[in-house]
């Protein structure tokens, strides 16, 4: 198929792009990098320099593209900045959204593959939590998604765009090209590393008192290359629907720690601090729709494979992208 990738210079879209090349597949990637980079473009894809606030340039860019399919991973992602600047937020979310959307209107694109999350649901009721959960996001960003997610429905209905809407726990991993390199980094595997390469002293870990086995939060983590392929086989259903993507299997804070202190083999020294407000003690993903519908399973579901994979592209990245 011929895709038209937003957010393909970023961490995720940028895995997804490569695994949709290396399966065949035709791919425009259109991104403003202001959170990517031009070195995570692969140079097998058409690249358009452009922001989603600009609807003449996403209407050109698709057209040209000749798209059949849309993927949609260009977004602002950061918690704690929703909060103090909710603007930001709502408007490159969930108003370029509506440009995006707008513009497969125009050139009679009518499939798209949304980057949702578990941001969603907020604080969970039950656990693992499955795509029925109530969603009662607690922060601007998932208000966000959650708000594209209804324009896809009501889009659905009256235009027939079909969307398949992805609501991921924590992404991991890297593959040998390409890997995560966040401008603000918030992700437990990268801030391990940057302890483990010498550009931070200690590891801090935010509250030590929950209820769970080793008293740290308990988190769900997905490779990386397990999410791109859920977006390809997502590109054959013909129904709009919604998935979690998630192993189903949750790992501590200090389980992580103590694989990445195996992998690297550096101590990787942390300082307890309180908790921070509005984390869960557990967030863990029932996935069985995407695994019935899709025939999709995780095939690197231990926590020892995901900060190898990411380990070996930090280590020969240790300064992440050059631009």
């Amino acid at each position: 198929m011929k895709v038209f990738v937003t957010g393909g210079a970023g961490y995720i879209g940028s895995i997804c792009v490569e695994a949709l090349l290396d399966e065949g597949h035709t791919v425009t990637v259109f991104d403003n990098l202001s959170e990517g980079h031009r070195s995570a473009i692969d140079p097998r894809v058409k690249f358009v320099h452009a922001d989603l606030g600009d609807r003449a340039k996403i209407t050109q860019a698709m057209r040209e593209s000749q798209a059949e399919a849309v993927m949609h991973f260009g977004a602002n992602a950061l918690v704690g900045e929703s909060m103090v600047n909710p603007g930001k937020y709502f408007r490159n979310n969930v108003a370029n959204g509506v440009n995006l959307l707008d513009a497969m209107l125009e050139c009679g694109v009518k499939k798209i593959v949304f980057s949702s999350t578990c941001a969603t649901y907020g604080n969970p009721i039950k656990v693992p939590l499955t795509e029925d959960h109530p969603q009662n996001p607690l922060n601007p960003y998932g208000a966000s998604k959650l708000m594209f997610e209804q324009i896809l429905k009501w889009y659905d209905h009256a235009h027939q765009i079909k969307h398949v809407i992805f609501r991921y726990f924590n992404a991991a991993g890297c593959t040998a090209k390409y890997g995560e390199h966040h401008k603000v980094e918030t992700h437990l595997i990268p801030n391990i590393f940057s302890v483990a390469l010498g550009k931070k002293a200690h590891l801090e870990i935010y509250g030590t008192d929950y209820d769970t086995q080793d008293g740290t939060c308990i988190r769900d983590y997905i490779h990386i290359l397990d999410l791109a392929q859920a977006h390809i086989r997502a590109l054959k259903r013909q129904e709009s629907t919604i998935y979690n993507l998630g192993n189903g299997e949750g790992y501590s804070v200090r389980h992580v720690l103590n694989a990445a202190r195996k992998i690297t083999g550096h101590p990787v020294p942390a300082i307890e601090k309180p908790r921070r407000p509005g984390d869960a003690s557990r967030l863990i993903s029932g996935s069985s729709r995407a695994a019935t519908e899709l025939g999709w399973a995780p095939r690197f579901p231990k926590i020892e494979d995901i900060v190898e994979s990411a380990w070996k592209w930090h280590r020969t990245h240790p300064d992440g992208y050059p631009d």
